[in-house]
């Protein structure tokens, strides 16, 4: 269990930094105490879902990173592209794909 708190705290505290937030602002927008993302990020306590699926989801952190970290070694840039994809309605998808296309053959080439 400890394995996953820590995988969960160094999660959130990457995708924080990584926008810029400060624990005390993600608290902020999130409608929660400091001291639970400070906890969080520090691997204590055993945070509820009611916080949990809104700070994953708010800061995009896919579930398998926190519950299987060593399942797949996907780079960051690519865990970042895909994160994006994962954002996309089915029309931005379908109109994304041709232009992801072209450009990979560009880049290859």
């Amino acid at each position: 269990m400890q394995d996953i708190k820590q995988n969960l705290a160094n999660a959130v505290r990457e995708a924080r930094t990584e926008l810029g937030l400060s624990q005390e602002k993600l608290a902020e927008i999130l409608n929660l105490d400091q001291r639970t993302i400070l906890n969080i990020e520090a691997g204590r306590g055993n945070p509820k879902f009611e916080v949990l699926y809104p700070l994953i989801t708010y800061l995009k952190i896919p579930a398998d990173r926190i519950f299987y970290p060593y399942k797949e070694n996907i780079s960051p840039s690519l865990q970042k592209l895909l994160t994006l994809l994962n954002d996309c309605t089915e029309q931005e998808a379908h109109d994304l794909l041709p232009m992801v296309r072209y450009l990979l053959d560009l880049m290859r080439k």
